[in-house]
């Protein structure tokens, strides 16, 4: 699926994986001696004929600005289960996830090790468009135990802006 479907922003259409990680790469060369926040998230909205999902690549060069861009999945059906919708949009997280622990997520840090002792640092998230009130609140200690389990930092609301605000723009 990764390379199947276009990512975009709003200055942008028709970036793919790799042209999402020169973007990513450009952003930290332009200042490599902060602190970056990568995260992915996946929010989606239920149709009356599909299921829209919408995942998110923000990078946040934090109190400096960001730069983020998205990819749409559609499933040509309603989902009615809270359940089956919240581990899709993990499981989209997930596998974008995937590709960049194991391909992309070593030449980003090497581009901060050189600046680590002036304080750059990147940290790796995965944001769940769940929370602690509402109905999802039931599922997360799965989905998290799903992310952890990747060696990946979980976050949930608020934290997860890029899931529930980010991504949630697009889903409409």
């Amino acid at each position: 699926m990764s390379d199947t479907f276009a990512f975009y922003n709003v200055t942008e259409e028709n970036m793919t994986l790799q042209d999402v990680i020169s973007r990513l790469k450009s952003f930290i060369q332009k200042d490599p001696r902060s602190v970056y926040v990568l995260s992915i998230g996946t929010d989606s909205h239920v149709h009356q004929k599909e299921t829209k999902f919408i995942t998110a690549i923000h990078l946040h060069r934090v109190g400096k600005g960001a730069w983020g861009c998205l990819k749409n999945y559609v499933l040509p059906r309603p989902i009615n289960s809270v359940h089956e919708k919240i581990s899709t949009e993990t499981a989209l997280s997930q596998e974008l996830a995937y590709s960049f622990i194991t391909l992309y997520l070593g030449g980003l840090t090497d581009i901060l090790i050189p600046f680590s002792d002036e304080g750059a640092d990147l940290t790796f998230e995965i944001h769940l468009d769940i929370g602690r009130k509402g109905v999802t609140k039931d599922l997360i200690q799965e989905m998290t135990g799903r992310i952890t389990a990747m060696g990946v930092e979980a976050r949930i609301k608020p934290d997860s802006y890029t899931a529930f605000s980010y991504a949630n723009r697009y889903t409409k």
